[in-house]
């Protein structure tokens, strides 16, 4: 192995020896992180409204401290957008990040401070590569480049005389890298940083397959158009023609297991090619995948500067739902995430639903979106239970799907509702009827709620499957002005808006 790849794990395994630390202890490192960030932040605008210097236990944060959404912090950021400091967080804050979530604003901006970008961003990245290396002891990874997407930056129009940039959390994290981390990826920055998707794409095509590939760190969607690319322009019959020691790919942002066979079977046929699933937002990093052999459960990383609390989904609508510490939570309940961290966001309900897979440490699986679901019908579907049910009828037809979306069908004229899919596969099913039927009896078995109103098609009827050409999501991302970075297709909404959307953009009533 190369210099540069053995001084590399030897850092790695520095880092691992406080990551058993915490998670050996995680309770109490996460008081400490709380009471760190109530002493940073005493004098800030938002310290002096809640009157932080008075502030002695968790209890009398959650008392005293109300659950607020992007929208509740938006006149504290803009301020900040503004060219204010010292409101949320009393670093400077140089940099926001801009994401569509799931807030009722078609953009929201999360300042990125100092202290976020180092301890949860970047310490983020780097234990990425500590828990693979800690799975694959005899790892070369580092003797070829990470491959990765970015987004592009912007000036800040809100202040365009202060200097602060915008963009995706992806870009500012790339302009910001050290020179040795850059050293160890690829494409270069001036490529990486395009602002056109299409001439972006174009570059790292052509600039990626000179490299050493040995990682791949993004949004399967994304990547998933890159690689198509690639092995178009190269003829491959797959990945591993082109980068013959590639290792890992390291996915987040959207559940991995409807594409793990396109991957597996397309892109990179190999069992020593690996799949790490991270938890990383423009809010910060929050879970990692430290176990290869446990696909689907992630780490919560609790050193990051970030302290967390829960609220149970049948709690978040009251009026003052309770928020569970680590130590009060319970194994497989839906849970709310809320965030106070380092980038000045407080009690920040961040729009993710997480279920917790074990306790000591504290290994957690992202089940939805708080916003991201059907319920039309007293059905309460989740992405989680859409996104097995898809894998489920993909497994037993031997079909693969490149991405979908799903929503309500209205009771209207004596009619009875459904969900109707729109499902863009790259290997089709030979029977559609058996896939919508296999698809429905997996929701069925995964949901009593679903499987209630399912019943005798008492309030919902089977299914409607809606087969779309290939570059179908891409196309009406694109016309939504959704391509790259942080930017990921919508699974499930609790109105037509992107089924209809989609519909008439292919021609179908």
């Amino acid at each position: 192995m190369s210099l540069l790849n053995d001084v590399m794990l030897f850092f790695m395994k520095r880092r691992a020896e406080r990551i058993k630390h915490f998670m050996a202890n995680p309770v109490e490192v996460q008081h400490t992180v709380f009471h760190q960030l109530i002493e940073a932040a005493r004098h800030t605008v938002w310290g002096e409204k809640y009157n932080y210097s008075s502030i002695q236990t968790i209890q009398d944060f959650q008392n005293r401290v109300p659950i607020s959404t992007y929208e509740d912090l938006y006149p504290y950021i803009e301020r900040v957008l503004k060219g204010e400091q010292n409101v949320l967080w009393p670093s400077d804050v140089e940099w926001f990040a801009k994401s569509s979530g799931t807030t009722n604003a078609r953009s929201k901006f999360v300042p990125i401070t100092p202290e976020s970008l180092e301890e949860s961003h970047y310490r983020g990245g780097k234990d990425v590569m500590t828990l693979f290396s800690q799975n694959r002891p005899e790892t070369g990874i580092f003797e070829g480049k990470g491959l990765s997407i970015g987004g592009s930056l912007h000036p800040n129009l809100f202040n365009e005389v202060g200097g602060a940039m915008v963009g995706d959390v992806s870009a500012i994290i790339m302009k910001n890298l050290p020179t040795w981390a850059e050293y160890i990826r690829t494409p270069p920055l001036e490529v990486a940083l395009l602002d056109k998707w299409e001439d972006k794409l174009d570059q790292m095509a052509a600039l990626c397959v000179q490299e050493n590939v040995t990682s791949i760190l993004g949004v399967p969607t994304w990547v998933i158009v890159l690689l198509e690319r690639i092995m178009a322009q190269t003829g491959a019959k797959s990945m591993l023609e082109v980068w013959p020691n590639f290792e890992v790919f390291v996915h987040g942002a959207v559940a991995f297991h409807p594409y793990r066979d396109l991957f597996a079977t397309q892109f990179f046929p190999s069992e020593r090619v690996s799949y790490l699933e991270t938890y990383n937002a423009s809010e910060g990093c929050f879970a990692i995948q430290d176990d290869l052999a446990r696909p689907n459960e992630m780490l919560l990383m609790l050193d990051y500067g970030i302290f967390y609390e829960f609220v149970a989904m049948e709690d978040l609508a009251r009026t003052q739902p309770r928020a569970r510490t680590l130590d009060e939570v319970e194994l497989d309940k839906n849970y709310a995430m809320l965030i106070s961290t380092n980038g000045g966001l407080w009690r920040y309900l961040i729009g993710d639903t997480v279920k917790f897979t074990s306790k000591y440490p504290f290994r957690i699986k992202v089940s939805g979106r708080t916003k991201h679901f059907i319920n039309a019908f007293g059905e309460e579907l989740i992405v989680e239970n859409a996104d097995a049910a898809i894998t489920h009828a993909c497994d037993q037809t031997d079909a693969t799907i490149n991405e979908y979306t799903a929503g309500p069908v209205y009771i209207q004229n004596k009619q009875k509702g459904r969900h109707e899919w729109i499902v863009e596969f790259s290997r089709p099913p030979a029977d559609f009827e058996k896939f919508t039927h296999l698809l429905d009896t997996r929701l069925r078995e995964l949901n009593s709620d679903y499987d209630a109103k399912r019943y005798q098609d008492l309030a919902l009827l089977l299914p409607l499957l809606r087969q779309v050409p290939a570059g179908t999501f891409y196309e009406w991302m694109a016309k939504r002005g959704k391509l790259g970075g942080q930017n990921k297709v919508p699974r499930l909404s609790n109105s037509r808006e992107y089924v209809e959307g989609i519909l008439e953009m292919v021609g179908i009533a």
